[in-house]
């Protein structure tokens, strides 16, 4: 299978528009016109709950798990460099398709879970640490945005510090920008925390459906 095939295929996987999906078939409202407007793992677990936010973490965490997986269909030799950087396109991919899904209008979220599950399919070690990282401080906090964001920060450090290998230099390049980005896209996120009006994860109480930013 060519390689431009498999970049389609990640990108249509990764635009599976879960949170939107589960919003309009079981609460029959359109996540993106509540909350902060992100059909995301974050959005969904402040407006629709803990129940449907965690199968939408985990179902867009699926989707970059399965897009780096179609790097097995290519011809490239498995751990050498090109397929590598081949999973990390693919990866990719399926973060672009989740942030402009060809399946809802190209409004998406932001591509946290299924960064993850890309990561969890390429270095499983590295994944497990960082879910070490942001469930941490999401137990601290309470926090999703501030916990996807240490847990970011977090990715080069432990590619560079502690899972360094130097025949993966583009992963490790791929760390760092994944980083930055993250913060970048969470610039609202980061001032609202600054300004102390963030939401919180709702762990040990419901919560009713609100319009709130």
């Amino acid at each position: 299978m060519t390689i431009a095939i498999l970049l389609i295929l990640a990108y249509l996987i990764g635009s599976v528009p879960t949170a939107v999906w589960v919003s309009k078939w079981v609460y029959g409202i359109d996540i993106r016109e509540h909350g902060s407007g992100n059909a995301g793992a974050t959005n969904a677990f402040r407006i629709l709950g803990k129940k449907a936010g965690s199968g939408v973490m985990l179902a867009d965490m699926l989707k970059g798990f399965l897009a780096v997986k179609l790097s097995l269909f290519s011809p490239l030799l498995i751990r050498s460099e090109p397929f590598v950087n081949l999973q990390i396109f693919l990866g990719l991919a399926a973060v672009i398709g989740h942030i402009f899904p060809i399946w809802a209008e190209f409004r998406g979220g932001k591509g946290i879970a299924t960064l993850f599950g890309m990561i969890l399919s390429i270095q499983p070690l590295v994944a497990v640490s960082l879910v070490a990282v942001f469930f941490l401080m999401l137990f601290l906090t309470r926090y999703v945005s501030l916990s996807s964001i240490t847990a970011s920060i977090a990715f080069p450090l432990l590619i560079i510090f502690i899972f360094n290998n130097a025949e993966e230099l583009s992963y490790r390049l791929f760390a760092i920008a994944t980083a930055f980005l993250v913060v970048l896209t969470h610039h609202k996120n980061i001032s609202r925390l600054l300004n102390g009006n963030e939401n919180k994860v709702p762990f040990f109480r419901k919560r009713r459906l609100r319009d709130r930013d």
